[in-house]
């Protein structure tokens, strides 16, 4: 049976304004906050995660806080994030709110063949809503201020932005067994954009590939992407991952115990971070899901170091 991806796992992104972006992602977009605690590499760094009401694989939009400046738009970059909604009534609903609340965004228009609405949070994290009908069913936040039937079901898809396709392409197919299923028109500029999917496909499961030479070379600040992370179900199916890219001599991170998941990252050719991550044990491994991200949650290795880490995080409110 050849190893697959199921689809898209979490991305995360940046900010330097940890404060001002969990207002925007809980009362602006009305996710909910599933788990707040701290970059494990950076324990000085809140790290958010933001998901639908059962935080489930697929739907984590997450931030590292730092202290940094603005990004610097380019290629050699996550592009474009897709958040998927149910239904064409639910753009236009996002479009009279975004207008009324003054948030930067576009017009309704297909993207690929789907229907979608540009938007901007305040430091420039661009996202792509995009209508997707069928796929896994809504898992509604009650908390939420944004209605059950117009909530964000998930990410999906990712938009990356390259100069060249080929080894790209190589990696995406020869190496992570995705297949490339479609090309359209590049909504933002010349050239075409590549949709290559995973598993059982959909906009949960698509990565699109810009191919954009003229672009100067993006630099990582707050309004950037990091990382985006693919979905391996299990344990095992990570070390077969591990194992494939060991084979395929692409370096790697090894795998990493992140606690709610385990990872492995690498880089795809043209400098990208990829990660794929397990869909478990999830975020409840800690806290119960009644009561997920309302306090600072530390994996236990870090938690004999509470002290010092939390006299060290700017406070959220």
């Amino acid at each position: 049976m050849t190893l697959k991806l199921t689809g898209i796992h979490h991305l995360t992104a940046i900010t330097a304004n940890a404060a001002e972006n969990l207002h925007f992602y809980t009362q602006v977009l009305g996710l909910r906050l599933v788990k707040k605690t701290v970059n494990q590499d950076d324990t000085t760094a809140y790290h958010l995660f933001y998901a639908d009401g059962l935080a489930s694989p697929g739907t984590d939009l997450t931030f590292f806080d730092w202290p940094v400046g603005h990004e610097r738009r380019g290629t050699h970059s996550v592009s474009r994030t897709g958040l998927r909604v149910a239904r064409l009534d639910t753009l236009e609903w996002w479009k009279a709110r975004l207008a009324d609340l003054k948030v930067k965004a576009g017009e309704i228009r297909d993207v690929g063949g789907r229907a979608t609405l540009d938007f901007e949070d305040g430091e420039g994290q661009r996202f792509r809503l995009t209508v997707d009908n069928a796929g896994a069913p809504s898992n509604p936040w009650e908390k939420s201020p944004v209605p059950a039937e117009h909530q964000i079901k998930g990410l999906g898809p990712i938009t990356l932005s390259v100069p060249d396709l080929r080894n790209t392409e190589i990696v995406l197919t020869e190496v992570m067994n995705m297949a490339e299923t479609s090309t359209y028109p590049n909504p933002d500029g010349a050239g075409e954009v590549h949709v290559f999917s995973m598993g059982d496909g959909g906009p949960a499961a698509e990565l699109h590939v810009a191919v954009e030479p003229d672009l100067p070379v993006a630099h990582q600040g707050a309004g950037a992407v990091h990382h985006v992370a693919f979905r391996a179900p299990d344990i095992e199916a990570l070390h077969a991952w591990t194992e494939r890219l060991r084979g395929f001599r692409v370096p790697s991170s090894g795998e990493v115990e992140r606690f709610y998941f385990r990872s492995l990252y690498f880089r795809e050719p043209n400098g990208i971070l990829f990660e794929i991550a397990t869909d478990g044990p999830g975020f409840a491994v800690d806290e119960p899901l009644e009561t997920l991200g309302e306090s600072l949650s530390l994996p236990p290795f870090l938690e004999p170091r509470r002290a010092q880490i939390e006299a060290r995080l700017k406070p959220l409110a």
